[in-house]
């Protein structure tokens, strides 16, 4: 699902088994990169894990983790992703998103049972692809 406010991606649901990445839009970033959406065509199963990630245009961290998060998203084992959901939020696009974030982003959480999120502890831009993976699939695994 892709929808839009004011000319800019603003919140972007992943089913991370058949996850592709596309360019949107190329803008000039402050560390020459641009900025990653990604997206998926396949339906989404109901009992999914499902991830929020909190970003903005231009975040160099914030492109370097949807990176990341695509290649661990990828692998195999007996950590896989292959059944988790995710959805980027542009927190430019909602003031209680930008008012919460803003000097935090890019913001990991996973979404309970109840529909309420709780935050993931922030992933260092150093960790490797693989150690993302455990990481997320060990906080995934404490609901």
């Amino acid at each position: 699902m892709l929808s839009t406010g004011m000319g800019r991606v603003a919140t972007t649901t992943v089913t991370v088994r058949s996850i592709s990445m596309a360019l949107i839009a190329p803008r000039r970033t402050g560390c020459g990169v641009t900025p990653l959406a990604f997206f998926s065509s396949a339906a989404s199963p109901s009992k999914s894990r499902k991830l929020v990630l909190y970003s903005k245009p231009g975040c160099c961290l914030c492109d370097g983790l949807k990176e990341k998060l695509q290649a661990a998203f990828s692998l195999s084992g007996p950590d896989s992703l292959h059944d988790v959901d995710l959805q980027v939020r542009d927190i430019t696009t909602n003031p209680e998103w930008e008012n919460a974030y803003q000097y935090e982003i890019p913001v990991l959480a996973k979404v309970l049972a109840d529909g309420s999120e709780e935050t993931i502890p922030r992933l260092s831009p150093r960790l490797g692809v693989e150690l993302i993976q455990k990481k997320i699939a060990a906080a995934l695994r404490e609901q």
